[in-house]
């Protein structure tokens, strides 16, 4: 009798909270990410058109005291700024479970930036065409940090137009570094440059089986059966 209530009372829980979904399901691959670059180059903005949860956000209203610090050349709308952490959330083909972090932009804040990219696997670096040497920074410090990163270059209404080959001598890329070109506002877009990111990650990875991410986004899948959190390398 008392198994059998203890049945029922599990049973009436799982129903109960089914259908929230924050906890990724069994038999996924879970991967922190970090989502960086320069001040106001659309980090928050890509994190908000990625994720498949409701997104955490750190924004604050733009005051006079940051005007003889925050550089606005380029960003007449730019109100508010991230002052801490940037969270979402995106599941992509292979059962990848991908959490995003996202940095403030900002110089002042790049000790922080260290703290939120303390276990992160990779970096995706933003960038704006009108504005590519306030990216060389942000590399630096990713590099510094030891991550495989990959370059978005966020395509703002207006900005120079530039093919791929010019943009990777201007930001003075390796060869193997990823970069794409997106409008952070697009959510098909983006999605491709976190799969490209992903790639640069897991080929760098020992995996136990190999694991293949595909090239094509597809619509975010959200079940299966054991979860895996892939670790960086404590060495």
């Amino acid at each position: 009798m008392d198994s059998a209530r203890s049945t029922d009372s599990g049973r009436k829980a799982a129903a109960g909270t089914a259908g929230i979904g924050y906890l990724p399901p069994a038999g996924q691959t879970l991967m922190k990410l970090v989502v960086t670059g320069p001040f106001g180059v659309g980090k928050t903005t890509l994190i908000r058109t990625l994720s498949e949860i409701p997104t955490l956000h750190t924004e604050e209203v733009m005051t006079q005291a940051s005007a003889g610090v925050d550089r606005l050349p380029g960003l007449p709308d730019k109100g508010t700024t991230t002052v801490a952490v940037d969270f979402g959330r995106l599941t992509v083909p292979g059962d990848l479970v991908l959490y995003l972090f996202g940095t403030p932009g900002q110089e002042r804040f790049f000790p922080l930036w260290q703290d939120i990219a303390r276990g992160a696997l990779g970096a995706l670096v933003l960038a704006d065409t009108r504005r590519l040497a306030e990216s060389f920074a942000v590399m630096d410090m990713v590099e510094e940090q030891g991550l495989p990163y990959a370059v978005a270059v966020n395509r703002f209404p207006g900005a120079p137009d530039h093919d791929d080959e010019v943009l990777r001598r201007h930001l003075d890329l390796h060869p193997d570094t990823p970069l794409v070109q997106c409008d952070a506002r697009d959510r098909h877009g983006s999605i491709g440059t976190l799969i490209a990111l992903a790639e640069h990650v897991l080929t760098r990875l020992p995996q136990e089986p190999a694991m293949t991410v595909p090239t094509v986004p597809t619509v975010p899948a959200t079940s299966a059966p054991a979860t895996t959190a892939v670790t960086a390398d404590p060495a």
